[in-house]
């Protein structure tokens, strides 16, 4: 998606917010890179951004190095920054956090019978995205399912941590967007862990989800492990 169209809307936030800082900028490009509308390898220039943004190129600079420090994008001397294409190492630091966060999450964190009613929506919009075969959409309904499962926490710290957690998720789900299988049976994986909490059995909920998160981290290696880091054909974002 082209950087212009990725951004609509930010002038009407910037009024509503107020906001023109380092931090704001980093939480934009994230929420746009979470949602896949930019992609790995995408050029993301000083000048285009800081005119949609309404920010000076310093402020823009200080975002690119929080995100840079979440390995959600990348500089390259003489070149500029990039949105990011992680490798194998990075994969498995994701995984790491997610061990860590989301199975606490899911055996610990307080509920509602309307909690698990929108965790039972999200599984129906992805049901369908796999009838239709539309993997972004399988990959949305993922990932909102994922945030909402750490959300039971109940922390903001640890919801802030999960943005960041996605925004790196959504650029490894990038390299699968041909590959329907991956995420098609993951979408009854993630049924079964609902229906798990619905029947208030949170320990085998937590310890299915260690196995899920074993198992996607596993087959994202035997596909992304062999990807080179090669922005030499990107071409810049308009």
């Amino acid at each position: 998606m082209p950087m212009n169209a990725a951004l609509e809307g930010i002038s009407e936030e910037v009024q509503a917010t107020h906001a023109h800082t380092g931090s704001w900028v980093a939480a934009v490009l994230r929420s746009r890179i979470s949602a896949g509308q930019l992609a790995p390898g995408t050029k993301l220039s000083e000048q285009k951004l800081s005119e949609v943004l309404g920010v000076s190129r310093n402020t823009l600079r200080e975002a690119f190095t929080v995100l840079a420090g979440e390995s959600v994008v990348q500089r390259i001397p003489n070149r500029g920054v990039f949105v990011s294409a992680p490798q194998a190492e990075d994969v498995r630091e994701i995984y790491r956090v997610r061990r860590l966060i989301e199975p606490a999450a899911v055996l610990w964190g307080e509920y509602r019978a309307e909690t698990l009613d929108a965790l039972e929506a999200i599984i129906d919009r992805a049901r369908a995205a796999a009838r239709a075969g539309v993997v972004t959409d399988m990959a949305d309904a993922n990932q909102d399912l994922h945030k909402a499962l750490v959300a039971l926490s109940g922390s903001a710290s640890v919801a802030e941590l999960m943005d960041k957690v996605l925004a790196q998720m959504r650029l490894v789900f990038h390299a699968m967007t041909t590959t329907a299988d991956f995420h098609s049976h993951y979408v009854e994986r993630n049924a079964a862990l609902v229906a798990l909490l619905r029947a208030g059995r949170r320990e085998e909920a937590a310890a299915e989800l260690r196995l899920y998160l074993d198992a996607a981290e596993h087959e994202l290696l035997a596909h992304i492990g062999a990807l080179p880091r090669d922005y030499s054909s990107v071409t810049e974002a308009s």
